[in-house]
C-alpha cells in the first residue's frame, strides 16, 4: 500500500526516523507536531533532522480543526503523540492525561469522519511494569512486585511470596499489564482505545510496544527521555552517569532504525491487524554495562555512579520476547548495540548536550519519588 501517511508526533525522535523510512519506501508523509518545548527547546521550529520531503503541520492533536486539516487525503495514520516520562507523569498528571489520553480520543473521533486504511499506535514496555519471571522450578510467576520495605532495605531482586528467588525471562505480549505510573496507564489507554475503536469500525490497527529506543535525534535536553540519551548528556559534560539501585537491572536497547523497520512492516503486512507486538532488539543487558559501553564508544574514561537509591515506579527487569513480531511482520532487528552506539556517537560529536539530570532528580526527590 502506497499513498499518504500521517505521523502524529512525527517531529519527535522515533517519528522522524519513521518518516524517513516511509519516504525511502515511496510513501508521501505528512507530520503533525506541536513541538513541545521540553523536547524541542524554548523557540521551537521545524527540526533540521526532519526529512525535507515530509510535509509539516504545526498543531495540537487535541484540536479537531487541526486534525481535519492533517487527515485530509490520508491513507494511514501513525499515532506517536505522547508526553514521555515515567517520573514526571506522577506529578504532571493532568497534562499527561490530557495529551496522551484525550489526544488519542480526539484523533479517534476524527477518524470516524476521515476513514483510513490502517492505524498504527506507539505503545510502550512501561505497561508491563515488571517483566515476566519464573520460579526456581521454571513455573511462570505473573505478579512479581517489590514492596516499600524491600526497596528501603536495598533488596533489589525479585522474590516470590514464599521467599524463593525469581528469575527474569523474556516478556511476551500475553503478560498481564501492571501499571506502575500515570505514563504507563496513559500508554495502555492509548493502545487499547485504538484497538477497541479499530474493531468497532473495521479499521485495521496495530499497537507496537517499543522497548528502550536509542539513536540520533533523541532529545539531549529532556531529562525524562531515554536512558542512553541521559547517560550521553552526562558523559559529554565530563560527569558520571547516575544509576539507580545497584545497576544490575536488565533492559533491552533497540536501535531507532530497527524500530522504523518494524513500523513500516506494520503498515505493509496486510495480515497485521488487531494485534499487539513487542519491538526490541531481542537481547538483554544490565544498565551498568550499557553505561560503560557508551563511555568507551564516546572515548570517556568515566565510570558510572551507582547511587543505591530508587525511584518510585521503577521496575527491576524487563526485556521482550520478540518472536511474535518476527512471525507476524517478518521483523528482523539488524543493528547491534555496538554498531548503534557508534552511529549515536557520530551524531553526538556534532551536538551540544545540556546536562539536566540533577534538575530532574531534585524535582522527583522534592515530591518523595526518589528515595
Amino acid at each position: 500500500m502506497k499513498g499518504t501517511v500521517l505521523i502524529t508526533g512525527g517531529a519527535g525522535f522515533i517519528g522522524s526516523h519513521v518518516a524517513s523510512e516511509l519516504l525511502s519506501a515511496g510513501y508521501q508523509v505528512r507530520v503533525l507536531d506541536s513541538l513541545v518545548t521540553q523536547v524541542h527547546g524554548n523557540n521551537p521550529d521545524r527540526p533540521e533532522y526532519l526529512d525535507e520531503e515530509a510535509e509539516f503541520i504545526l498543531g495540537d492533536v487535541r484540536n479537531p480543526e487541526v486534525l481535519d486539516e492533517a487527515l485530509a487525503g490520508v491513507d494511514a495514520v501513525y499515532h506517536f503523540v505522547a508526553l514521555v516520562g515515567v517520573g514526571q507523569s506522577m506529578y504532571q498528571i493532568a497534562e499527561y492525561t490530557s495529551v496522551n489520553n484525550l489526544g488519542t480520543a480526539v484523533l479517534l473521533e476524527r477518524l470516524l469522519k476521515h476513514r483510513v486504511r490502517k492505524l498504527i499506535v506507539a505503545s510502550s514496555m512501561s505497561i508491563y511494569g515488571e517483566g515476566l519471571y519464573v520460579t526456581p522450578d521454571g513455573q511462570p510467576y505473573m505478579h512479581a512486585s517489590r514492596g516499600t520495605r524491600q526497596l528501603k532495605a536495598h533488596e533489589w531482586e525479585m522474590i516470590a511470596e514464599d521467599g524463593r528467588p525469581l528469575r527474569p525471562v523474556p516478556t511476551p505480549e500475553t503478560k498481564q499489564p501492571s501499571l506502575a505510573s500515570v505514563y504507563a496507564l496513559s500508554k495502555y489507554d492509548q493502545e487499547q482505545m485504538c484497538l477497541i475503536a479499530g474493531r468497532a469500525y473495521g479499521l485495521p490497527t496495530v499497537a507496537l510496544r517499543f522497548f528502550n529506543a536509542y539513536g540520533p535525534y533523541q532529545s539531549l535536553s529532556n531529562p525524562y527521555t531515554g536512558v542512553l540519551a541521559i547517560f550521553a548528556s552526562r558523559l559529554m559534560n565530563g560527569k558520571r552517569p547516575i544509576i539507580f539501585e545497584d545497576g544490575r537491572q536488565l533492559r533491552d536497547f533497540v536501535s531507532v532504525y530497527d524500530i522504523a523497520q518494524a513500523c513500516r512492516l506494520a503498515l505493509e503486512v496486510e495480515s497485521a491487524q488487531d494485534v499487539v507486538l513487542n519491538v526490541g532488539s531481542g537481547s538483554a543487558i544490565t544498565v551498568t554495562e550499557v553505561a560503560r559501553k557508551l563511555a568507551r564508544v564516546l572515548g570517556k574514561d568515566i565510570d558510572p555512579e551507582i547511587s543505591g537509591k530508587y525511584r518510585v515506579g521503577d521496575i527491576r527487569h524487563c526485556y521482550p520476547d520478540i518472536s511474535q513480531a518476527r512471525r507476524v511482520l517478518g521483523y528482523k532487528p539488524s543493528i547491534s548495540l555496538e554498531k548503534g552506539m557508534r552511529d549515536l556517537a557520530g551524531w553526538l560529536d556534532r551536538q551540544t548536550a545540556p546536562d539536566r539530570f540533577n534538575e530532574m532528580r531534585e524535582e522527583l526527590a522534592s515530591r518523595g519519588l526518589v528515595v
